[in-house]
């Protein structure tokens, strides 16, 4: 059983930053992998960014390449997303999710387990 809990999110105008953190808790693998994804109403859920935390691995959707970074602080059991030069296309719900190490596909959705109940990211 693993929980997850986002915050961090809320209303920036384009080109500022924002962080987001997600803290897990409960059985938790040692390595295991970890993902930013985000949904709006009239779109599917994407992928964001992945951290593979047994090889130190990183994934990201080309549309947050060189914006977007994602981290953790392994004695907190936090993960977080560095979110810079916002622009109005990232508005979005933003979700944490953990899966197995094993994933292959780290921006899929169907790769995850467990979610948080996301936070809110506007950029207007």
């Amino acid at each position: 059983q693993v929980q997850l809990v986002e915050s961090g999110g809320g209303s920036v105008q384009a080109g500022e930053s924002l962080r987001l953190s997600c803290s897990a808790s409960g059985q938790i693998r040692r390595t295991y992998c970890m993902a930013w994804f985000r949904q709006t109403s009239d779109k599917e859920r994407e992928g964001v960014a992945a951290l593979y935390t047994g090889l130190g691995f990183t994934h990201y959707d080309d549309s947050v390449k060189g914006r977007f970074t994602i981290s953790r602080d392994k004695d907190k059991n936090t993960l977080y997303l560095q979110m810079n030069s916002l622009k109005p296309e990232d508005t979005g719900l933003y979700y944490c999710a953990l899966g197995g190490a094993g994933i292959i596909r780290p921006l899929l959705p169907a790769e995850y387990s467990y979610w948080g109940q996301g936070t809110q990211v506007t950029v207007s």
